[in-house]
């Protein structure tokens, strides 16, 4: 199975375990579950157990809640089913940073003082996933502050690179990247001034992707301060993932 071929041929999979679904890319689920070979509640519950086999060990994820994530998949496959519009993510799993607001989350950007700093809605480029189709799975690792080229924290703790634990996963996006090259989701939400989607992408072998400043609608500040001038000037937010074509769904 190729994730170039713009139409790609996709079988529902079988026990081998070189088909389960977490493997695919994001491209392949959004059609699998669009065209009803697979639904996103197997898409996610196979996601699901991939964070339970790995991410233990990585700390990729620091929140992931099962019991939202899956009526988001039964939601997503209702509308399906009715023939409602769909998005180029409809059912497929994501994750969010832990510097992006979310609603019922909160915005602990790896700071034990901001571990109940709950946001009441979602940043722009959070809803925009939403809109996209996105089922949410849970919170990504970050630096704190996500201001260091490693990952790893006193309220968090370290996030591992799943290919050598004695290697960084890169950071600011480390959990992202890590997330990413594990299995865990196809495609994680990342944010980027100096590098933080494009080193940690680059350190555990995944694609990411820096947009254009401004270009990606997005919050990164409390609502009563000013973003620092590097923020307002540099910031952007941006995917990791499994391939090329799968930043083209965002």
């Amino acid at each position: 199975m190729t994730t170039t071929d713009p139409t790609p041929t996709i079988s529902k999979p079988g026990t081998d375990s070189t088909d389960q679904l977490w493997r695919w890319s994001a491209t392949e689920m959004a059609q699998a579950v669009a065209g009803g070979l697979v639904s996103s509640r197997e898409v996610v519950e196979s996601c699901l157990g991939r964070i339970d086999e790995v991410n233990s060990h990585l700390n990729a994820l620091v929140e992931v809640r099962p019991d939202e994530a899956l009526p988001l998949a039964d939601e997503a496959d209702r509308r399906r089913s009715a023939g409602e519009e769909l998005g180029p993510l409809h059912g497929v799993p994501v994750s969010i940073k832990v510097n992006s607001d979310q609603a019922g989350y909160a915005t602990t950007q790896g700071v034990s003082a901001f571990q109940d700093a709950m946001a009441n809605e979602d940043s722009p480029h959070v809803a925009s996933l939403r809109r996209a189709g996105a089922v949410l799975m849970g919170r990504s690792n970050s630096p704190a502050f996500a201001y260091r080229w490693f990952t790893n924290n006193d309220l968090h703790g370290r996030t591992l690179n799943p290919w050598d634990p004695s290697r960084t996963p890169g950071g600011s996006s480390g959990g992202a990247s890590s997330a990413v090259a594990s299995g865990m989701v196809p495609i994680a939400g990342g944010n980027d001034i100096g590098g933080s989607v494009r080193y940690p992408a680059y350190a555990c072998g995944v694609v990411g992707l820096r947009p254009t400043v401004g270009r990606v609608a997005q919050t990164y500040h409390p609502d009563d301060v000013d973003a620092s001038l590097s923020v307002q000037t540099m910031l952007v937010q941006g995917p990791l993932a499994c391939s090329v074509d799968d930043e083209g769904t965002q």
